[in-house]
Parts: structure tokens; C-alpha cells; sequence
């Protein structure tokens, strides 16, 4: 009997004790799956950073931590986690971001907002370019940055990828470093966040990297919020130099009313649903992994805890 400890707030038990229990089933496991085992008897944990869960320490036996969300963030720096821990990738997760920057860039390329939110008798006759002339720029290149650039390279778009290590995916031109940073700026008409965050990445949309794109260019953000600077931003926006931005994660969530962001006319605000873990496929996930383990090849997935992701 393996036992699993499912650590989230309350209210997601209805959501994940099914899915969960039927992708156990499924992969062959036998599992007693609850909220409350003891922690020495805990040998994986299904896991929210939000969750009352923050001390570690006691589960001796854990094999493991598989994190519900993309993010991880709120957990890889915690000192009494020293079980191996694992990033949610899945396919409900890629696909989410899929459709949501997919469609936000057509969005945006095709100028919907203008006949969408422009009902007022103006007959607007500006025809967009076609996909082959305008560029994306994809910052981040994990399994959610490789499968948006794909997905954008396949309509078209000339798609350039930035990541601090080098990557070779199919259909984008990837770069790294410090000058592949500023390249892929440069060639951001518009411009597709993708990054984790951590120390190198808060910040990373900056003043001084808002003026290396070009005049007119468009921002989406499914990443997280920190990872720009939003007085940098404003003030780009208010410049015209950036001419839209869609943002989907802010540095504090939800969005406070007040926040300049819902009234500026440029901005677009989602609240944070680009992607977010879906019971079914994540329970899925989670089945394979322990399945994985207890068949003696290992989590996959796994942090680094160096990199922080």
C-alpha cells in the first residue's frame, strides 16, 4: 500500500479525490490517498505551495513531492524540503497555454480589439500583414515556451526563443544569453513571456529591455508577474512604444481594483487562467510519476533546486 498525502486547500479535495483515485487505478497502483496520514507514513505528497504544508521535516519516508502547479516558486527555496520535487507537466496544462497565447497573438496580429470594442460607425478598412511578417519572440523555452513557439511557427509567425541555456527546437530559432536576450528583443514585434520566475528572471522586463523592441511592439504575459517591471511598462505604454500589452499574472493577485493596469487602454487584464492544472489530466500525471518511481526508474520532472526550476 503506498500512501499519498494530498496537500491543498480544502477546497480542491472534491476536485482531485476522484481523478486522482481512478489515475491510480489506472496505472496499477494500489494507494491510500487522503488529507490527514501521518506524516511519518507519507510516502509521496501531492502538493500545493498554498497548502498548510510548509515544514517538511517530518515526512521521513516521502519519496517525493509532486507539485500541482507549473510553478515552483513558492516551495523549491524551503529549507525542510529535501524530498526530490517535481514540476506538474502535463498535457492540460500545454495545451491551456497553447490556446491562450495562441490566441491572444492572433488577437492581437489581426487588430480584433479595433472591430470588437470600436462599435461606432467607423468603416475601418486596415488590413493586418500576413503571419510570415510579423515576428514573435518567446522568452522561455520550457515545455510551455517550446510548445506556444511550435504552435506559432505552424501559423506562419517567424517565432525567435530566448532562454538562458541553449535549446534546439524545431521551428523556432533559439538563442540564450545576454546577447541572444537582446536579439530576441529586437525581433519581438510581439513578444510572449514564458519564463520562470527567480532571481535572474524578476524584473527581467525592464526599462532598459522595453526600448530594445521595436516601436509598436505587443506583450503577453502567461509567466508570472514580477518578471516585468510594471512602472516600466506604464510608461512605455504611455509612450507608444509598446503598443499593447495582455497580461494574465501580476505581482499581487487578484489585481486590486485601483491597480492602473484595469483602466489603461492599452492593457488588456486576464486573471491569471492561462493555463491552469486540470484535475484529470494532472491526477494523470501525478499516477505515472509515482508509477514511474515505485518501478525503480525515477521521478521525472524533477527541480533543480540550483536554477530553482
Amino acid at each position: 500500500m503506498i500512501n499519498v498525502l494530498f496537500a491543498a486547500r480544502e477546497a480542491r479535495w472534491p476536485e482531485y479525490q476522484i481523478p486522482l483515485q481512478q489515475a491510480f487505478a489506472k496505472a496499477g497502483l494500489t494507494v491510500n490517498l487522503s488529507q490527514n496520514h501521518p506524516p511519518d507514513t507519507v510516502d509521496y505528497i501531492v502538493y500545493a505551495p498554498n497548502s498548510d504544508v510548509q515544514d517538511f521535516a517530518p515526512y521521513t519516508k516521502c519519496r517525493g513531492v509532486l507539485n500541482l502547479w507549473a510553478g515552483v516558486e513558492d516551495v523549491v527555496h524551503n529549507e525542510t524540503l529535501t524530498q526530490p520535487l517535481a514540476r506538474m507537466v502535463d498535457y492540460g496544462l500545454t495545451q491551456g497555454m497553447i490556446e491562450w497565447v495562441t490566441g491572444h497573438v492572433l488577437r492581437l496580429h489581426l487588430g480584433m480589439d479595433a472591430h470588437i470594442l470600436g462599435q461606432d460607425g467607423v468603416w475601418r478598412t486596415d488590413t493586418p500583414p500576413l503571419s510570415k511578417d510579423r515576428r514573435v519572440s518567446i522568452f522561455g523555452l520550457g515545455a510551455l515556451g517550446a510548445a506556444c513557439g511550435q504552435a506559432l511557427a505552424s501559423l506562419g509567425f517567424p517565432v525567435t526563443g530566448w532562454s538562458r541555456s541553449p535549446k534546439d527546437i524545431a521551428g523556432i530559432t533559439c538563442l540564450n544569453g545576454d546577447k541572444g536576450f537582446q536579439v530576441a528583443l529586437e525581433a519581438a514585434d510581439i513578444a510572449v513571456l514564458l519564463v520562470p520566475l527567480t532571481p535572474q528572471t524578476t524584473g527581467l522586463i525592464n526599462a532598459a529591455a522595453l526600448a530594445q523592441m521595436p516601436k509598436g511592439a505587443m506583450l503577453l504575459n502567461p509567466a508570472r508577474g514580477p518578471v516585468i517591471d510594471d512602472e516600466a511598462l506604464l510608461a512605455a505604454l504611455e509612450s507608444g512604444h509598446i503598443a499593447q500589452a495582455t497580461l494574465d499574472v501580476f505581482a499581487v493577485e487578484p489585481l486590486p481594483a485601483d491597480h492602473p493596469y484595469w483602466a489603461h487602454p492599452a492593457v488588456t487584464v486576464t486573471p491569471h487562467i492561462a493555463s491552469t492544472t486540470r484535475a484529470d489530466t494532472a491526477s494523470e500525471m501525478i499516477a505515472k510519476n509515482i508509477a514511474r518511481d515505485q518501478n525503480g526508474q525515477g521521478l521525472i520532472h524533477l527541480v533543480d533546486r540550483t536554477s530553482g526550476y
